[in-house]
């Protein structure tokens, strides 16, 4: 019988223990997903047939196969995606393959106001590798709180999901000074937000109180893996 793994709800921070799923391999063996216990989860905002599969080796015949990749649903109503542990040497299955920068371990700040928001959202965007991060000298800007050089970045450290209409206006920003937007939220965003945050290609990422961004949809992903364009 497959071991259980604990699995750590990014949005209410309960643990729940998962039991990875089991697959005939070709061979007859029985091969369950190698779920990385100390991996965070990857918060699950769309699906794509390509990034739903994962490439496991069988440690009885060494034959690698694809399969489902590992979700679980919270009571909460996140649903996350577990990390598996990769095969050597081979891409993720959607075949767009980019060496994942190496970075230091990324140092959060307790988020304790607003302010502590702000500050800690300006230390990840140091951390991805945007540079000039600063406040605008413009108080009065509204819908951007950090700029860089090819930057706009907002947080929402209310707690209420973040609205649409926000999302487009950083969005808008974006487009007018030809940067890329950044959006951070502590209480996460309305579906109609996330849904047009894909489709505008804006990087969306939520914070916990410890100051830890995660990336919620693939823009995000990308950006953490790659770094600025």
């Amino acid at each position: 019988m497959a071991k259980s793994v604990p699995v750590h709800c990014p949005t209410c921070r309960r643990e729940h223990s998962f039991t990875p799923p089991t697959f005939p391999c070709a061979c007859g063996t029985p091969l369950t997903l190698p779920v990385l216990p100390d991996a965070t989860p990857e918060l699950l905002a769309h699906r794509t047939w390509s990034d739903s599969w994962v490439a496991v080796r069988c440690p009885s015949c060494d034959r690698q196969d694809q399969w489902p990749r590992p979700e679980f649903g919270c009571a909460c109503g996140t649903v996350v995606r577990l990390p598996v542990q990769p095969v050597p040497g081979v891409a993720d299955t959607d075949g767009d393959a980019a060496p994942a920068l190496l970075r230091p371990d990324f140092r959060p700040l307790a988020i304790r106001t607003a302010d502590d928001a702000v500050v800690a959202a300006e230390r990840y965007l140091d951390w991805l590798g945007f540079t000039g991060v600063t406040r605008p000298g413009d108080a009065a800007e509204a819908g951007v709180d950090l700029r860089g050089v090819g930057l706009v970045s907002r947080i929402d450290p209310t707690t209420l999901p973040t609205s649409l209409r926000a999302v487009e206006c950083l969005w808008l920003h974006g487009l007018v000074d030809s940067a890329t937007g950044v959006f951070f939220s502590l209480a996460g965003y309305e579906r109609e937000a996330r849904s047009r945050a894909d489709e505008l290609r804006l990087p969306l990422f939520v914070m916990d109180l410890t100051g830890t961004p995660q990336p919620l949809n693939g823009p995000a992903d990308q950006l953490v893996e790659r770094g600025p364009a």
